[in-house]
């Protein structure tokens, strides 16, 4: 590739001197993960976490050993959605995970930060460096299934996650505007550089059905969900609701309580994917 520095940690491109398993991090000792999926999108204000959320609600209801890593280093919303307020505790070498009311392991800055408001104020060297350690310095212990919340966009804390951990696949979520096209591209693209499978897209705040007459209304625009699954090769789609119950929920660090059923197609697309037997540094 012409310029090429040859030094791939920097670079996304996808050629043939990549080898992706060179960059791969071991996961904690003390740990293993059958499945590791990320939830990413091209943009912010989505409901990224709120996805994540329910999927690892969905999976633990099934009676799944369920990890959540939030590597929105500095925008974390998933303790708030659980309700978890108690701080991480370290071992020699290690950090135990919080865990949610039904037994969720979650990983967030969150969890470290005294006072859940504390900015953090990092260049992005160490947000990504965080975003791994949340990786290989967490007592994990073993899970059936593990749900990263990315950060949005395309920059070094998701190359950092999609280069060091071994990912079963992607989630894509959108929401219904003109320009969707373009953010799911831009999602897409990037799985495909760093050859992650995607395994779903998810509209959020698809529709809002009126609790008086019960007609579903569309109020950010028609859904494209169906064309954007034909053009980017998505096996599996969900549209979710824009929900007044849901913020309630949310907010009120309820979320285990929701009704993940929206969000059946995708989860039974993730329960197809891939396992990794085997971490490889």
């Amino acid at each position: 590739m012409a310029n090429c520095s040859h030094d791939c940690s920097t670079c996304s491109a996808s050629c043939g001197t990549r080898n992706k398993n060179s960059f791969i991090k071991p996961i904690n000792k003390n740990a293993s993960v059958k499945r590791v999926v990320a939830v990413a999108s091209g943009k912010g204000g989505v409901g990224k976490s709120l996805v994540t959320s329910l999927l690892a609600v969905r999976a633990r209801a099934m009676g799944q050993r369920v990890g959540i890593l939030d590597a929105d280093i500095t925008g974390p919303s998933i303790p708030k959605a659980f309700g978890v307020k108690e701080l991480a505790r370290g071992t020699d070498g290690a950090i135990l995970p919080v865990e949610t009311k039904s037994g969720i392991k979650l990983m967030s800055m969150n969890a470290l930060l005294e006072h859940e408001n504390d900015p953090v104020v990092w260049r992005g060297s160490l947000i990504a460096g965080a975003a791994t350690q949340f990786w290989t310095d967490v007592e994990w212990g073993d899970l059936d299934i593990m749900f990263i919340d990315m950060p949005p966009g395309t920059g070094d804390v998701p190359l950092t996650v999609f280069q060091s951990i071994p990912l079963s696949g992607a989630v894509v979520v959108s929401t219904p505007q003109d320009l969707v096209e373009m953010i799911v591209g831009k999602a897409v693209n990037m799985a495909n550089m760093m050859q992650i499978p995607l395994l779903g897209l998810v509209e959020n705040m698809s529709y809002f059905v009126c609790p008086d007459c019960g007609k579903a209304h569309e109020i950010f625009g028609p859904s494209r969900i169906g064309e954007l699954k034909d053009k980017f090769g998505f096996p599996a789609c969900a549209r979710m609701p824009l929900s007044y119950e849901m913020r309630e929920l949310v907010d009120g660090g309820l979320i285990e309580r929701a009704d993940t059923d929206p969000l059946a197609p995708v989860f039974a697309e993730i329960e197809k994917s891939r396992t990794i037997e085997k971490w490889e540094g």
